[in-house]
């Protein structure tokens, strides 16, 4: 989290993004970085991610390409998306990264009760619930004598590597325990995350949240951009009605957790360096896939100056950026 400067020839003016707060804070693990909403780490991520892939990967979520902008301010949200397909996106997080479809109607009927159309959306499937629905079609192929058959419903594909959905699930879920969201912390439930958003000069307010069972999308601003007015950021225009319709939502609903699946290990490392460790003074567990296990570290610990970003690696080509 350093100071980053874009120079391009062909523009009048260089690119300093910066955080909200106007200050910087070093090296810092993502997971950090993520419930603190540090942009500079971020458009570090998507440079070192590169902007095609990330773009092809995004666009499984439900996002049209063309609404995305293919430069490194896609980290800070700088695309226009309407709250509908952002509630989508965070719904295919809470549901362990399986495609869904919005939609609005269910079924319509007319004046005899009869269906003149029903919706068929994708369902998030487990391998139990596959296992019972290939019963029922076999049991719907052999049909019954009145003529009755059991409903069928599309299984939604998987678009994320489970693994990875469950790490980013935990972070979200630091957003609200130690983060940006912490408000939302007085409904006192465990499993619920989210992500707060603002916008320059606070024209867009948002929070995204969910449990495995509800996602909930809330936007804040004018039909004519203008600002909300100072520090009326996500996590004090948007956070506070997310937690009023989503205390409703959830009231007396169990804890849904997203389960944790298998190539998964918990790894205790350093807090500052994020290698594994044993001898640390300050030292917490972490979330990776087994082939992403961090190494152990040295005896003496390694000095943070290789972690920070140099000048001449925080200059990027206008090809690298636009």
């Amino acid at each position: 989290d350093a100071p980053l400067v874009f120079n391009d020839k062909n523009l009048e003016t260089s690119w300093r993004p910066e955080n909200s707060s106007g200050k910087f804070y070093g090296p810092t693990r993502l997971r950090e970085a993520f419930y603190r909403s540090r942009n500079l780490v971020s458009i570090r991520l998507l440079k070192s991610m590169g902007i095609k892939p990330t773009l092809k990967h995004i666009t499984k979520f439900g996002f049209n390409e063309r609404d995305l902008p293919k430069d490194l301010s896609l980290a800070l949200g700088s695309a226009g998306i309407t709250p509908i397909d952002v509630a989508a996106g965070y719904a295919m997080i809470a549901n362990g990264g399986h495609y869904i479809e919005p939609y609005l109607v269910t079924h319509i009927e007319n004046s005899k009760g009869e269906t003149l159309y029903k919706s068929d959306p994708y369902v998030v499937c487990d391998k139990i619930c596959m296992v019972e629905k290939n019963a029922a079609e076999e049991e719907n192929d052999a049909s019954t004598e009145d003529g009755l058959t059991k409903e069928s419903f599309k299984p939604a594909p998987r678009i994320a590597d489970a693994r990875a959905v469950f790490i980013l699930h935990s972070m979200m879920k630091d957003v609200i325990k130690k983060g940006t969201g912490r408000r939302a912390s007085a409904l006192k439930r465990s499993d619920i995350g989210g992500k707060t958003g603002t916008t320059n000069d606070q024209k867009d307010a948002w929070f995204s949240g969910f449990n495995t069972e509800v996602a909930t999308s809330v936007w804040v601003g004018f039909d004519n951009p203008e600002t909300l007015g100072r520090r009326e950021y996500g996590s004090r225009a948007a956070l506070p009605i997310w937690m009023d319709f989503m205390k409703d939502a959830l009231a007396d609903t169990p804890a849904a957790h997203l389960a944790q699946p298998e190539g998964i290990i918990s790894v205790k490392i350093n807090a500052k360096t994020g290698l594994r460790t044993s001898y640390a003074e300050q030292t917490l567990f972490e979330y990776f896939r087994n082939e992403n296990k961090p190494e152990e570290e040295r005896a003496t610990p390694p000095s943070l100056d290789q972690f920070v970003t140099t000048p001449s690696e925080s200059t990027a080509r206008p090809e690298d950026i636009f």
